[in-house]
């Protein structure tokens, strides 16, 4: 801004009439596109380099070009951790010298004294990060600049341009995380999966579904519910797994044991393991219920999601595909898991378990209703009620010493 108050006279032929820089001005590019399939970074990227060039003195050019293809809601520490291969594939004729965490680690080194982006959110959708990645590049001694502010005026009226674009950025974001949710939520609710269908399941297209038309990318997912999947032992050995953890109360380690021991009864690809059976018997979709929310994705921490709370799960309002187990039987193992975690010792059939293995012999659930179970316990089987009482515990452990 011009100083309104000049001398009387002519002083500019004075050495100290301004003050000089004794570094040569040296401006980058930051750019950012949403996503790879929903926008055209091809397009895009050199778009937003041409309006970030107006800002450029005469004859000056971008002396490096930092961009990324992230979602805006990410930390700055998170972005641009896509593989370089990606970046190469997308055909973008604009250079790439790095993300924006990057711009901000040699910001120092390469002497960058000015940053230059179409507007604020290319930075971030969070208002805060965006006035954090601002805060850390001029304590760098680089000035970030967006084309879409106004050049002139006073400071104070370029700083409200520049926090209303930045808090209508953030707005935006949380409209967008709204509508995101809500359609989400209506997606689990209709009955319709998310992700990976749990081991009893296959995900096929519901063919009762609204048909939704050729979007701009091409032809949009159909939607899809779960069906048994066609090895019906898998189903048989959900199922199991679910009750040797509500009946028997057994630990992970030990189902993993039990399912292992039998692999021709309970089928899986590459082998059990602790985490594929405590996932199995805490998916409420074995319920025949479509259940949504389970997980908080973006936490912050990358290849990391959080568990939310079984009050922020979204569930269908009835049941939607073939249930594994009833709704109160999934419960009752959800309350025996905590029981364990807690360091509840386990139910007497453990003890007849135990009892067996030190006799050299298994025990295989052979078949079960809602009040009673058939085991085979060496060359007998033997019919135990749920709960087990402990005197018929004692007295199954004392009549093991007879069992060939």
């Amino acid at each position: 801004m011009n100083n309104p108050f000049a001398p009387p006279i002519d002083l500019s032929h004075l050495p100290n009439y301004r003050q000089a820089d004794a570094r040569p001005r040296r401006a980058v590019f930051l750019g950012r596109v949403s996503t790879k399939d929903r926008q055209l970074p091809a397009s895009s990227i050199p778009r937003q380099v041409v309006l970030a060039a107006e800002r450029l003195d005469p004859g000056e050019e971008f002396m490096a070009h930092f961009w990324d293809v992230e979602s805006g809601m990410l930390p700055v520490h998170l972005r641009g951790l896509g593989p370089q291969e990606m970046y190469d594939g997308l055909g973008v004729p604009t250079p790439r010298d790095g993300s924006l965490q990057d711009l901000v680690d040699r910001a120092e080194q390469m002497g960058v004294t000015h940053v230059l982006a179409e507007r604020s959110d290319r930075v971030a959708r969070a208002m805060l990060t965006s006035l954090t990645v601002e805060h850390e590049l001029e304590r760098l001694g680089a000035e970030v600049i967006y084309a879409n502010e106004p050049t002139g005026g006073t400071e104070s009226g370029r700083l409200r341009t520049r926090r209303y674009g930045q808090a209508e950025a953030e707005i935006y974001r949380a409209t967008m995380i709204e509508m995101s949710m809500g359609g989400q939520y209506q997606h689990a609710t209709n009955g319709w999966n998310h992700g990976y269908p749990p081991y009893p399941y296959v995900a096929v297209v519901d063919k009762d579904a609204p048909v939704r038309g050729q979007g701009r990318f091409g032809e949009m997912r159909p939607k899809k519910k779960l069906a048994p999947h066609p090895d019906e032992r898998r189903f048989d050995a959900a199922r199991e797994l679910c009750r040797l953890r509500r009946e028997e109360n057994l630990k992970g380690p030990d189902i993993v044991a039990i399912l292992k021991a039998e692999p021709d009864r309970y089928p899986i690809e590459g082998e059990w393991t602790y985490n594929r059976v405590e996932g199995l018997v805490s998916n409420p979709k074995l319920t025949g219920y479509q259940v949504y929310n389970r997980r908080a994705n973006r936490t912050g921490r990358a290849g990391f999601s959080r568990r939310n709370p079984i009050s922020q799960w979204v569930w269908s309002p009835k049941v939607v595909h073939k249930p594994v187990v009833s709704l109160e039987e999934w419960m009752q193992a959800q309350e025996v898991t905590a029981g364990l975690r807690a360091g509840v010792e386990g139910g007497p059939l453990l003890r007849v378990r135990a009892a067996a293995s030190r006799l050299g012999l298994t025990v295989t659930a052979v078949s079960s209703s809602a009040m009673h179970t058939l085991y085979r316990i060496g060359n007998r089987q033997i019919v135990l009620p749920a709960p087990v009482p402990e005197a018929l515990v004692q007295q199954v452990i004392e009549d093991l010493g007879s069992v060939e």
